[in-house]
């Protein structure tokens, strides 16, 4: 699939103008004019006119060396909250209808490594919903392609296609959780941090494929009335999450949703963690991606 333009905006550059000053001979700034050589007279003050001694003065004034200044890459200085534009609402809410259903369809365990050809085929083939309009694929494509940095956002792109699929050879299915983490690394610093932390940490999101965080993407944006700059604060857009290949969440058993919010870094859980040396956090507080302070978080890469 190719892709497509989701939102238009345009930048501007603000050149701020540069004020050159030197000292004149009564100590005060004024402002001169640059030459390569200029030539200053200046004579004694009070003095009887037979006496008055004129000389001559040689200073050297170079021109400044000016210099280009790049912008940044990414402006980090959005004024404006940014939101989803008008012409894409009926999709927006036809969309996020048909991944429910395929959620309940296929289960919530097996819905969060659900690949989008699968997504595809359940919806096209079900008797209960009906196939992807090509205006619905083009707004899922718009969704997943489409630069946040403009609305506030800097995290890395971690998939590069709509189509990118979770291998289910590389992962295994953590019991009593719902959630998968991958094999090796991930899953065995999940292990180790039950052993160190105690039976009361819990996963609390594992692997998400992209078809998983679109939906939850597009679940925070409905939440928020389809503010992009606050969805992407708390939730990374569906080609940005490190969830689809390392991270992972965790959490107190018996906290519910607060396991999701600052709360979370108020449990003993998250004060033992704090000791632990073989885990960071991905999002620290005023992180340089612009997303919310998730002390439950667990950075793998």
């Amino acid at each position: 699939m190719k892709r497509r333009d989701f939102f238009k905006y345009s930048t501007a550059t603000v050149i701020l103008p540069t004020i050159t000053t030197t000292l004149n001979a009564t100590n005060t700034f004024v402002e001169q004019p640059v030459f390569p050589t200029r030539i200053l007279k200046t004579k004694l003050l009070n003095i009887p006119k037979e006496k008055i001694v004129e000389e001559k003065v040689e200073v050297e004034i170079t021109k400044p060396e000016i210099k280009k200044i790049e912008p940044e890459p990414k402006t980090k200085i959005v004024k404006k909250d940014k939101f989803l534009e008008e012409k894409y609402i009926n999709d927006f809410i036809s969309v996020r209808e048909k991944l429910k259903f395929v959620q309940s369809h296929v289960g919530y365990g097996n819905f969060n490594v659900l690949s989008f050809d699968e997504m595809l085929r359940i919806a096209k083939y079900s008797s209960k919903t009906s196939a992807f309009s090509k205006s619905e694929l083009n707004f899922l494509e718009s969704i997943f392609y489409y630069d946040p940095s403009y609305h506030g956002f800097y995290g890395e792109r971690i998939s590069k296609n709509i189509t990118d699929r979770i291998n289910k050879k590389d992962i295994n299915k953590i019991p009593r959780t719902g959630h998968y983490l991958f094999k090796g690394e991930p899953e065995k610093i999940y292990q180790k941090m039950k052993d160190d932390v105690g039976e009361s940490l819990t996963l609390t999101s594992g692997v998400r494929s992209i078809v998983k965080q679109t939906k939850l993407f597009l679940d925070k944006l409905d939440s928020v009335d389809g503010n992009l700059s606050i969805a992407s604060k708390s939730l990374a857009p569906p080609a940005f999450t490190y969830h689809s290949i390392a991270d992972f969440d965790v959490g107190k058993k018996g906290f519910g949703y607060a396991n999701f919010t600052p709360r979370f870094a108020l449990t003993e859980e998250f004060l033992k963690m704090r000791k632990l040396k073989y885990i960071d956090m991905r999002y620290t507080i005023n992180n340089k991606d612009g997303v919310r302070y998730e002390p439950w978080h667990v950075k793998i890469i």
